[in-house]
């Protein structure tokens, strides 16, 4: 069972969805928010089934991030629980999908880009934390640490390079904003070796 009681709202959290609601309206909030909630499900199911407690969400303008009690997971149950939030996400644009599209294709298109970003592999998103864990279970923490840190910088850069583009290209998009500073932030975590 979830504990409510640390349940975690950061201003930023509450600011970025009131602007969201206030340019795109509440329909479109909604959908996003229960994209959102299939991927934490995923993880939350994961992460318990494998014996992690869940301890709290906090939820920031750069995501939501489960809270688990001390438990060290091995490689691949973490991996496991990494991956289910991606999943689910993919999972559930499927089966929308599959039921006829049409009305549920909304939730299915929002199910499905929130599993595509979150597979990037730059840190804090899952794809980066995926990267670490496959590296690391396979040649070791120091190695896996080297190899998520430069590949997720450098998909980073070129992901800011490419989001510096399409706001230079379209006359600019305050929506774009956000995650260019959030990439060029992961690029430069990766590059001076800070875990974001």
């Amino acid at each position: 069972m979830f504990p409510w009681h640390n349940l975690q709202i950061t201003a930023g959290f509450v600011l970025l969805t009131a602007w969201f609601a206030l340019v795109n309206g509440f329909q479109p909030l909604a959908v996003v928010l229960a994209a959102a909630a299939v991927h934490e499900l995923g993880h939350y199911l994961v992460l318990t089934a494998c014996g992690a407690q869940i301890s709290g969400l906090r939820l920031s303008a750069l995501g939501a991030v489960l809270e688990t009690d001390s438990v060290r997971l091995s490689y691949g149950k973490e991996l496991a629980a990494v991956l289910a939030g991606p999943g689910a996400n993919l999972l559930c644009a499927l089966s929308l999908t599959a039921a006829g599209g049409g009305r549920w294709s909304v939730l299915a298109g929002a199910n499905f880009i929130l599993c595509a970003f979150n597979l990037l592999p730059v840190r804090p998103l899952d794809g980066g934390r995926a990267l670490y864990l496959a590296a690391s279970w396979l040649a070791g923490p120091a190695a896996g640490e080297i190899i998520a840190r430069w590949t997720g910088a450098a998909f980073a850069l070129g992901l800011t390079a490419l989001l510096a583009y399409v706001m230079w290209r379209s006359g600019g998009s305050l929506w774009l904003l956000p995650a260019a500073a959030a990439s060029c932030g992961a690029a430069l975590s990766g590059i001076t070796g800070r875990t974001p």
